[in-house]
C-alpha cells in the first residue's frame, strides 16, 4: 500500500467494519466495531491532516484510470479538516449510543458506519458525480437512522426530509446534466481548467447550472429558504444520531465552498463569482429563521436545532465574501459551531435530570450554552470576530454585523429561558406527601460524552491560535485554485 492508498481509508474502513457488523449478532461485537472503527478515524484523519498540512496534494485514482475518467479522490488542508471533524463527531456519538441507542435497531451500528462513509466520501469526491454518489450514501443511511423507533414525530419528519432531499437529489442530477453537456467533463480540476475558457455563448448554461448547485447545496446546509425541515428532523431523532448529523449541515457548506472556490472562483471566466450575489442575502434569512425558531422551540434538542441554523447563517456571511481573511473565519468558525452543536444535542439527551445529577448537567448546559451562543470566552466568540472583521464597511456588511450581533444576544436570552425552565423551575417543584410514588424511569443516559464535547470545544478555544492558523493556510490554499487543477490534472494519469 502506498500513501496515496490511505486516501481509502476513510471511505473503506467505516463500509467494512459496517459489513463486518452484520456478521454477528451479540451487541457487544457490534459496539466494538463502532467504537474501534470510530477511534481509529479519528488517527486516520490526523495522520493525513498533518500530511496535508505540508501544502501538497493527495490524489488517488481509483482503478488507475486516466483523468477526467477517473473516479479520484483528492486531500487537500479543506479535506483533511473536514475527515477529523467528522471523526470527532462520529466517536462523539458512537459513545452516546452505547447507552441504548443502539439497541433499538438491530442495524444501527452498520447505518451509522455508512452514513460516516457517505460523510468522508464527499469530503474525499474529486468529481461532481460522485460528490452526489456519496451524497445519496449519506443521505440513505441518514433516512433510516432518523425513524429509528417508528414514534409519530420520527416518522413525520422523516417523511419530510426524504421528500425534500429526493427533489434536492433530483436537481443535483439535473444541474450535473447541464455542466456535463456544456463542459464535456464532471471531474473538478478539468472541469475548472474547461469553465476557465469557456466562450461568452456558453455563460447562460454554465451560470444556470452553478445556480442549480448552490440551491442543491443550499438545501443540504439548511440555509434559508431551505431551512424549514432540520429543527423538526434534527429534534425528533436520538441524542446520538443528532450529533452525527450535526455533520450533515456542514456537507451543504464545504460543497459551497469547494465549488465556490474552484469551479466559479475569480478565474472562472464568464461564470466568476456566480454564488456571490446569492448569498450574502440568504445567509442573513438563515439567521434571522433560525434565530426566531430558537425562540418558538419547545424543547431544548429543537431549540439547538434551531441554532444550529443560526451558526449556518453565520458561517455562510463569511464564505459569501470569497476573501482568503473571510474564508479563514469562516472554516474556524464551522469547526467550532459544529463541536458545540454536537454538544448541545448531547446535553439534551440528559436533560431533565434527576436531583442528584442536576448540579453536574446544569453545568454542562451552562457551558454548552456559551459555545453555542458564541459568547466569551470560548472561541465561538473569536470565530464571529473573525467574521464581522472580515466584512467590509459597507450596507452589506452593517446588515450582516446588525443580524449577527442581534442574533447572539437573542440566543443568549433563549439559551437562558430554556435553562431556567429545565433546572430551575425543575428544583423548586416539590411532590406532594399524598402523591403517588412516580413510575420507575429508565436509567439515566451518560453526561460523559456531552463532557467530552465540551471539553473538545475547551481545547479548540485554548489552541485557537494554531487552529486559526491552519484555517489561514487552508483558506490561501482554496483562493490559489490553479494548485488543485495543476495537481490532479498533472499527475501519471492525469489529462
Amino acid at each position: 500500500m502506498t500513501p496515496a492508498h490511505l486516501l481509502l481509508l476513510p471511505v473503506l474502513l467505516p463500509v467494512l467494519s459496517g459489513c463486518l457488523a452484520l456478521l454477528h449478532d451479540g451487541l457487544r461485537w457490534r459496539r466494538a466495531m463502532l467504537l474501534g472503527t470510530a477511534v481509529l478515524l479519528v488517527v486516520v484523519a490526523g495522520w493525513l491532516l498533518i500530511a496535508a498540512d505540508r501544502g501538497t496534494y493527495g490524489i488517488y485514482r481509483l482503478g488507475d484510470w486516466p483523468v477526467p475518467v477517473a473516479i479520484v479522490l483528492v486531500l487537500d488542508r479543506l479535506s483533511a479538516a473536514m475527515l477529523l471533524l467528522t471523526a470527532v463527531i462520529g466517536v462523539l456519538g458512537a459513545w452516546r449510543a452505547t447507552d441504548g441507542t443502539d439497541r433499538v435497531a438491530p442495524h444501527f451500528h452498520t447505518l451509522y458506519l455508512l452514513q460516516v462513509a457517505g460523510l468522508n466520501g464527499a469530503f474525499l469526491a474529486g468529481d461532481l458525480f460522485n460528490l452526489f454518489v456519496f451524497f445519496e450514501l449519506l443521505l440513505i443511511a441518514s433516512y433510516a437512522l432518523l425513524v429509528y423507533g417508528a414514534t409519530t414525530p420520527r416518522l413525520k419528519a422523516g417523511v419530510q426530509y426524504v421528500v425534500l432531499n429526493v427533489t434536492g437529489s433530483s436537481v443535483f442530477l439535473v444541474a450535473i446534466g447541464v455542466l456535463y453537456g456544456v463542459a464535456g467533463s464532471l471531474n473538478f480540476a478539468d472541469l475548472a481548467a474547461r469553465i476557465a475558457v469557456a466562450p461568452e455563448a456558453d455563460a447562460a448554461l454554465l451560470r444556470s447550472g452553478a445556480l442549480l448547485l448552490l440551491v442543491v447545496f443550499a438545501l443540504k446546509a439548511a440555509a434559508a429558504p431551505l431551512s424549514f425541515w432540520l429543527p423538526g428532523a434534527y429534534a425528533a431523532t436520538t441524542p446520538a444520531v443528532a450529533t452525527l448529523f450535526a455533520m450533515m449541515t456542514k456537507v451543504g457548506v464545504y460543497a459551497i465552498i469547494r465549488t465556490g472556490t474552484l469551479l466559479f472562483g475569480s478565474d472562472a471566466g464568464v461564470v466568476s463569482g456566480a454564488y456571490a450575489p446569492w448569498l450574502t442575502g440568504a445567509a442573513v434569512a438563515t439567521i434571522l429563521v433560525g434565530t426566531l425558531a430558537a425562540f418558538g422551540a419547545t424543547s431544548t434538542a429543537r431549540m439547538v436545532s434551531a441554532l444550529l441554523v443560526v451558526s449556518v447563517g453565520t458561517m455562510l456571511c463569511a464564505v459569501a465574501l470569497f476573501t482568503e481573511r473571510a474564508l479563514a473565519a469562516a472554516l474556524f468558525y464551522l469547526v467550532h459551531s459544529t463541536l458545540a452543536a454536537a454538544a448541545m444535542f448531547l446535553v439534551a439527551g440528559i436533560v431533565p435530570a434527576p436531583a442528584s445529577a442536576r448540579m453536574a448537567t446544569g453545568a454542562l448546559y451552562t457551558i454548552g450554552a456559551i459555545a453555542i451562543a458564541g459568547v466569551p470566552p470560548l472561541a465561538g466568540f473569536l470565530g464571529k470576530a473573525l467574521i464581522l472583521q472580515a466584512t467590509p464597511p459597507d450596507a452589506r456588511g452593517l446588515w450582516v454585523w446588525s443580524v449577527v450581533l442581534l442574533s447572539s444576544a437573542l440566543a443568549v436570552v433563549a439559551l437562558a429561558r430554556g435553562g431556567v425552565t429545565l433546572f430551575w423551575e425543575q428544583a423548586t417543584v416539590s411532590p406532594s406527601d399524598n402523591a403517588p410514588a412516580p413510575a420507575p424511569t429508565p436509567r439515566q443516559p451518560s453526561g460523559y460524552p456531552a463532557g467530552g464535547a465540551l471539553l473538545a470545544v475547551v481545547l479548540l478555544s485554548i489552541f485557537a491560535g494554531p487552529a486559526g492558523a491552519y484555517a489561514q493556510r487552508t483558506a490561501h490554499q482554496l483562493l490559489m485554485s490553479g494548485g488543485y487543477v495543476q495537481a490532479v490534472l498533472s499527475t501519471p494519469g492525469g489529462r
